[in-house]
């Protein structure tokens, strides 16, 4: 049996950020761990900021606020990240991930827990290469993490049954719906909503329609976001990536040929929200 208490959070991105205000609103002992100082000042402000919307909207008052603050250690050195949990949340590359679940294992005990964030790289190939694979799993949260309430639980091919369990447990305290699923190209939102993306792209391409037009009329038809809003929220880069993961681990199917659109923003350094400009300009 896996009691969870304190959970590590490596990465202050927007993904990382999100995932540390629900882990401290959750209760939990947390420790958000990242290499760049600067990033963990922007990821302290954008949790302040969230807990200060949720206060003038009467859903917290200041003791609250400021409990869930007190939980969280902000850090930049890697020797405090001991925890029951290890969450990661870095750069969409599995050299990088699988070398840092390295590093932590070896400062942990073994029955620590190592949950991976990623959006599309198999679960069981990052296993893999973790001293004792059984209590590696995919827990992929969705953005904004404090708002949007599906959590992907992933089964990797030696997860444990025990740690499964643990995860689900744990997405459900923390307010969650958690979705079990198998390794597979994309897990499952990923997979289905590569045709909303590339379609969307397609079209644009094909000259038949621009994306202004394109995001108002699947909004009229009931999307929250239309597919180039969303890509600019989500971020270029990380979309095209999951993009080309999926592609290439489905045998390269035209259909699903990520787009030559994206890859020239990515290209451009015009990634969305994150750096002003995307489909559109912030």
């Amino acid at each position: 049996m896996h009691t969870i208490n304190t959970i590590c959070i490596c990465g202050a991105g927007t993904m990382g950020s999100g995932i540390t205000q629900v882990s401290a609103m959750a209760g939990m002992q947390t420790i958000q761990f990242d290499v760049n100082p600067a990033m963990l000042e922007k990821s302290r402000a954008s949790i302040e900021k969230g807990l200060d919307l949720l206060f003038q909207k009467g859903r917290i008052d200041t003791a609250v606020k400021e409990a869930v603050i007190s939980r969280i250690l902000f850090t930049t050195d890697i020797n405090h990240c001991i925890a029951d949990l290890v969450i990661e949340a870095i750069i969409e590359n599995k050299k990088a991930k699988t070398g840092l679940f390295t590093q932590l294992a070896a400062i942990n005990t073994d029955e620590t827990i190592f949950a991976t964030n990623t959006s599309s790289i198999s679960i069981s190939d990052i296993a893999n290469e973790i001293p004792g694979p059984a209590r590696v799993i995919g827990m992929h949260f969705f953005n904004p993490a404090p708002v949007m309430k599906l959590v992907e639980v992933v089964r990797a091919k030696h997860t444990s049954d025990g740690v499964v369990k643990a995860i689900t447990d744990l997405a459900r305290t923390m307010g969650k719906v958690p979705v079990v699923c198998k390794d597979a190209p994309g897990f499952i939102v990923n997979r289905v909503a590569r045709p909303y993306y590339l379609e969307a792209m397609k079209l644009i391409e094909d000259g038949h329609a621009d994306f202004e037009t394109v995001d108002t009329i699947m909004e009229a038809s009931g999307f929250k976001m239309g597919p180039f809003k969303l890509m600019d929220l989500i971020g270029l880069d990380i979309n095209y990536s999951v993009s080309g993961i999926v592609w290439e681990a489905l045998g390269k199917p035209e259909r699903l040929k990520p787009s030559l659109i994206q890859a020239e923003k990515v290209e451009k350094g015009a990634l969305g929200r994150k750096t002003g400009s995307g489909f559109y300009n912030y």
